[in-house]
């Protein structure tokens, strides 16, 4: 990470003590992937293991999933310059005693989020990926579904995308207007983002 505001992210600790709380029992490991000429936002929940082990946002399935839904190849997807990924947390949260995911830490957002929006200045399509990011930038209240649901409300200037985990699968199949309509509609804005450049 080439900015200082991504240097001082990958060197927190906020939540040490919180972390090697968790049946994980990791150590922190932010995960900031922005630099301040990006266009496009892609707004996510928090890492996940794989990430945590790799250092790289979307390095797993889910990743493979949104750079298909989004019609991006992996040279694409990680160009900074042109795109930031900044989650609601930049760590992975870890998992609870029954192996669940355990939500961002609200300190993460609180902490760091403004301060990376304003770095920001060029964004122009925010892509908002499940109920906390969803919350935040789009002040969503409801359910995922109906956010979703709700995308035209919101686009062009921002998506609101279900998580691309394959645990939703069969939310997908019950809703094949995402795939046919959504995704469709988002691809296409954002080659006129990234064309404009």
């Amino acid at each position: 990470m080439s900015n200082a505001l991504g240097q001082e992210i990958a060197a927190c600790r906020l939540c040490a003590e919180r972390f090697a709380a968790t049946a994980t029992g990791h150590a922190p490991r932010p995960v900031p992937w922005f630099a301040p000429a990006a266009r496009v936002l892609i707004a996510g929940q928090a890492p996940g293991a794989q990430v945590h082990a790799k250092g790289r946002p979307f390095a797993d399935a889910s990743g493979e999933r949104l750079r298909a839904w989004l019609g991006l190849d992996e040279v694409a997807f990680y160009d900074r310059g042109r795109i930031a990924i900044v989650p609601m947390a930049f760590c992975f949260p870890g998992y609870d005693a029954r192996g669940a995911d355990l939500p961002p830490p609200p300190m993460c957002a609180r902490t760091w989020h403004r301060r990376v929006m304003a770095a920001l200045p060029r964004v122009v399509l925010t892509i908002a990926i499940g109920a906390h990011a969803q919350r935040w930038h789009l002040g969503a209240r409801g359910r995922v579904r109906d956010t979703v649901a709700d995308w035209r409300a919101h686009a062009p200037r921002a998506f609101p995308l279900p998580h691309p985990s394959w645990r939703n699968t069969a939310w997908l199949r019950r809703n094949p207007w995402v795939e046919a309509e959504l995704l469709p509609a988002l691809r296409a804005r954002l080659q006129e983002v990234l064309r404009d450049d």
